[in-house]
């Protein structure tokens, strides 16, 4: 008899990755592309006077977290990053936190992603072509100041 897979673990299969979920303080917004998820930790090279090995050693360093872009289409009256954006004064601005979530078949989060502190510091207005039939997209870029993960 064939196998339906029933019996299968749920753990055996990658999760998909087009059902997700950002929120932007308190407000849910709808978005086609989240890009950028990434820390580092930056290496330091050291090497001691007296050590019998010619070549340095590396240590972990400084954290540095990569900007998130994300991606939506252009809706009529919709102006909330620019709104955003608009708020950049000499050093101050409005940081909130960003959660990013990756949804399972009944929409419950089994990834989070947070941000913390986010701003915005790029917004790219859709592109116009005359002979196009695609739909206008605009981006964000915003940087954070730590990107903690929790599974759901």
């Amino acid at each position: 008899m064939a196998d339906d897979g029933s019996a299968q673990s749920t753990e055996v299969w990658p999760l998909p990755k087009f059902y997700f979920q950002v929120k932007w303080d308190t407000e849910e917004m709808s978005f086609q592309e989240v890009s950028g998820l990434d820390i580092e930790a930056q290496p330091i090279e050291y090497r001691q006077g007296d050590s019998p090995e010619f070549s340095t050693v590396k240590m972990p360093g400084l954290k540095k977290s990569g900007n998130v872009t994300m991606k939506k289409g252009v809706y009529t009256g919709d102006n909330k990053f620019w709104d955003w954006f608009s708020q950049i004064k000499m050093n101050t601005i409005a940081r909130v936190p960003v959660t990013i979530s990756l949804l399972d078949e009944e929409g419950a989060p089994t990834m989070v992603w947070t941000l913390a502190n986010a701003w915005p510091t790029k917004i790219t207005g859709t592109d116009l072509k005359s002979d196009g039939n695609e739909v206008a997209i605009e981006t964000i870029e915003i940087a954070h100041e730590g990107l903690t993960i929790e599974n759901g």
